[in-house]
């Protein structure tokens, strides 16, 4: 109950209030700031139940579950299970680009070695290319299109950490595959791996034009975009588009579900039961390394697992990918044709050019995803 004087509102009664013009509305507790801008405008007696009219507005102050403001015929209401919700994703978002950045500036080196291998056919030796970019474009040669990539993986590894926590908590909540958790992961990790991509396509078809042949007559990140819109269409950014669902999805459902069903299954042995208890009697004395759950160095072996699983599960749908994007307008092929021309030009190994470069460049990249992604999350006490 408020008190009688009209001053500050107590933080644990709730109130109901009606208008007029509205009727009963019910929200969550209002929090005391409101409660406090409120109480000049809104004074009561301290009886248990008493409803005064000031300016139109009739409260009732009742110990209820819910509180909410019908002022005339607007309604001011506050949902703290909302706002939590919202801030803890956003804390989850801000974990996996801060994981992709740092993840990707390491492993840029290798991930241009492979798409050399890809967009380029190079037919020469790791050490010979490796030489070879040195020579020709010196030191900054390995991380040409470094910063595009960030601006691609950053928002892509966001959204995919995050839309994976909530897709599998979403399916956890409605019980499709009656418990089978296995299943739960892989699908939630599909479908993550579908928005992240639908979303962040565009981005990723810029950067393989900008190091393609001729990329550099294009004028950078701005110049490549208005020139595949005013030549190829706005579309022409979602080349490759099934492809690189056909892609993405198996390989995200791979990623976070190996990972996932490592973490569960440890956590459930003796050895990690034992681990999260002496975690719970050490409490805050632990650093950001000590409270991951699967210790740092079994953090980074699984990462680098589930990083190796996906991609050599899934390589062949991204060598289509990157072909694909590769193609002009006039000489367009469908994804099937596509495939077809890479087996007739190369044979089966050519769906794997380039696989031991990548595999080089995603064991350490998944491995620092994961070690990053899980200690941003205890610094941003994300749930």
């Amino acid at each position: 109950m408020p008190p009688s004087d009209g001053g500050h509102w107590e933080t644990t009664t709730a109130m109901m209030i009606h208008s007029p013009n509205g009727g009963l509305f019910l929200d969550p507790i209002l929090s005391p700031s409101i409660l406090h801008t409120l109480s000049p405008l809104l004074h009561t007696s301290s009886t248990r139940n008493s409803t005064i009219s000031n300016k139109g507005i009739k409260v009732i102050s009742k110990r209820t579950l819910f509180a909410s403001v019908a002022l005339k015929d607007k309604t001011v209401s506050y949902s703290p299970g909302r706002g939590a919700a919202i801030n803890n994703s956003s804390k989850h978002l801000w974990a996996g680009a801060v994981a992709a950045m740092i993840a990707r500036t390491v492993v840029a080196p290798l991930e241009r070695l492979k798409l050399e291998y890809i967009v380029r056919g190079e037919q020469k030796n790791i050490l010979e290319l490796v030489r070879t970019i040195a020579v020709t474009q010196g030191l900054r040669g390995f991380w040409k299109g470094n910063f595009l990539n960030i601006l691609r993986t950053a928002p892509f590894k966001a959204i995919n950490f995050c839309a994976y926590d909530t897709y599998r908590k979403q399916l956890c909540k409605l019980h499709l595959m009656d418990g089978t958790s296995n299943a739960e992961r892989f699908i939630a990790g599909a479908a993550a791996g579908i928005t992240a991509t639908v979303l962040c396509l565009p981005l990723d078809t810029i950067r393989t034009r900008i190091v393609a042949h001729g990329g550099e007559q294009l004028g950078g990140v701005i110049g490549a975009f208005h020139h595949m819109i005013k030549t190829e269409g706005f579309f022409s950014l979602y080349k490759g588009l099934l492809p690189s669902i056909m892609s993405i999805a198996p390989s995200s459902a791979v990623f976070y579900g190996v990972y996932d069903i490592l973490k569960s299954a440890y956590l459930r042995s003796p050895e990690g039961k034992e681990r999260a208890l002496k975690m719970k009697q050490q409490g805050q004395e632990l650093t950001a390394f000590g409270q991951l759950e699967l210790g740092p160095l079994r953090t980074l072996l699984y990462g680098a697992l589930s990083g190796a699983c996906a991609e050599v599960a899934t390589y062949p749908f991204e060598v289509l990918r990157r072909r694909m994007q590769m193609q002009v307008q006039l000489t367009k092929l469908s994804t099937f044709a596509t495939f077809v021309k890479i087996v007739e030009q190369g044979g089966i190994p050519a769906l794997y050019a380039g696989l031991l470069p990548s595999l080089l460049q995603v064991l350490p990249s998944a491995s620092i995803s994961y070690f990053v992604y899980e200690c941003m999350k205890i610094v941003l006490k994300a749930e």
